[in-house]
């Protein structure tokens, strides 16, 4: 076995002892769920970026990157300012309220805050998390048997079992606690990977007569274009589609959990700063990946490769054995940090918002954590068939993120910047919102209409614009 792979299963094997160690913390819901409110900057802010840029980030992105070229320079654009507006405008105003109302989920937050006795809150907001990130964690199993298929040749089905038993493994056993520390380490791995690797890429290139550029052009003249050779209403359109990934991280609650546990919401401000200054290198880096692989490999070589695995590829080529053992494992932390959470949060408005709270059913603590990990098993085995689906079909993790994105963020970032920052929202403006957001993105991502306007853009448009609506005219009938 190479030594690559030989990091690389330490690193799996070092999670699950992990999530052994930290059973003992978890008495409660609160203790399971988030960690009992106790988590300080450091963790806070590296669990939320390695829990926000998933296997998307160092698989998709890189290959979207060769793929689409240039013009995906708005999405690095988009998603860095969504992640400085997700804690200027989120983070320190939801801890603050969430502990206020005594919440310890997103839809406890709104069902609490608006009086909702009907439950329809809670309920709608259980099947929304559930359906979408059903989806979300089977594209981060997919992406764990794409890195897997790399460093030992084994088929990308079996890296997907490997890969769901691992991260199904250690959120069972850890809870948040778990999740979060392991989410410290696999933060750092990250941004070394998406640092060290372009920068080492970019040096090496500069023995090579072709540049980027002309890389580029070589793979499809549109590639070297920033509005990817179009112009007028369709370059508008392109622009707008990159951009609207960043209005994703206002809504996403796997990520605005994160806020809620943190200890003192005076600790935000050092974890805000943390958090940013992860993200400007680290996405930037991701996109510099994608470049560098395609000037480095030549356009042939991916016209029969999957672009999705230039990242670990390149790692392979470039670096030394342990280096790059530890860099793919930062891969691989990608898509599990975000899985974990990912499980844990579904699983969360499943027992917590659906079973014990809308059922009403009075459950002790001993019981709730063990629905907890039943559930986790159940929404995992089902993600996995998800993922092994994806996998025979031919779809590529970007698709499955980008249709999983806009679903959470449309239903759950107007109502929330709004709940937090407009004092008129209404109970039924929330509802309103959470419905329209949801199937807008149903409707609009399976018609041919997402090639016109990103079906992240118009689902959050027209989710923003139905709570202002709806709550202006709930005030008035009032």
């Amino acid at each position: 076995m190479s030594t690559v792979g030989i990091i690389f299963i330490f690193y799996l094997l070092f999670l699950i002892v992990v999530g052994l160690m930290t059973i003992k913390y978890n008495k409660s819901q609160e203790d399971y769920l988030l960690a009992g409110r106790r988590l300080g900057p450091w963790v806070t802010a590296f669990s939320e970026r390695a829990s926000g840029e998933s296997a998307w980030l160092l698989l998709a992105l890189p290959g979207a990157a060769i793929s689409v070229g240039l013009g995906e320079a708005w999405t690095v654009i988009g998603i860095t300012v969504g992640i400085i507006a997700s804690w200027y405008l989120i983070a320190e105003k939801l801890r603050i309220e969430t502990e206020k109302y005594a919440a310890l989920t997103i839809p406890g937050y709104l069902h609490k805050k608006y009086n909702d006795n009907s439950n329809i809150i809670r309920l709608f907001s259980a099947v929304i998390i559930a359906f979408f990130f059903l989806f979300y964690v089977s594209a981060q199993f997919h992406a764990s048997g794409k890195v897997i298929n790399t460093l030992f040749g084994l088929s990308s089905i079996n890296g997907i079992i490997i890969g769901a038993i691992v991260i199904i493994s250690y959120t069972l056993l850890g809870g948040f606690l778990a999740i979060a520390w392991t989410d410290l380490l696999q933060g750092i791995l990250m941004i070394g990977t998406l640092v060290i690797l372009p920068i080492v890429g970019i040096i090496e290139l500069q023995n090579q007569e072709r540049t980027i550029y002309e890389a580029l052009n070589q793979f499809g003249e549109s590639n070297s274009s920033f509005t990817t050779g179009k112009s007028g209403i369709a370059a508008l359109s392109v622009v707008i589609g990159g951009l609207s990934w960043g209005l994703g991280y206002l809504g996403q609650p796997h990520l605005v959990i994160r806020y809620m546990a943190i200890k003192n919401p005076k600790d935000i401000k050092k974890a805000k700063l943390i958090a940013i200054l992860w993200a400007l290198p680290g996405i930037l880096g991701a996109f510099f990946i994608g470049l560098v692989a395609l000037n480095y490999f030549g356009p042939d070589f991916f016209i029969i490769n999957d672009v999705e695995q230039a990242m670990p590829l390149l790692a392979k080529e470039l670096l030394p054995p342990i280096l790059a053992g530890l860099l793919i494992s930062g891969a691989v932390a990608a898509m599990m940090s975000t899985a974990d959470s990912q499980l844990l949060v579904s699983t969360s408005a499943i027992t917590e918002d659906f079973i014990h709270q809308y059922l009403g059913l009075s459950i002790s603590n001993k019981t709730l954590l063990l629905i907890n990990r039943i559930t986790i098993i159940i929404l995992g085995i089902i993600a996995f068939c998800i993922a092994i689906f994806s996998e025979l079909s031919g779809k590529n993790i970007f698709g499955v993120v980008s249709y999983a994105w806009s679903g959470l963020g449309s239903s759950f970032g107007p109502v929330l910047v709004l709940s937090l920052w407009w004092p008129k929202t209404t109970r039924k403006g929330v509802i309103a919102g959470l419905l329209v957001g949801f199937f807008s993105t149903i409707i609009w991502a399976n018609t041919e209409l997402k090639f016109i306007v990103s079906e992240r853009f118009v689902s959050f448009t027209f989710a923003f614009i139905m709570v202002l609506l709806v709550s202006h005219l709930d005030k008035g009938k009032s």
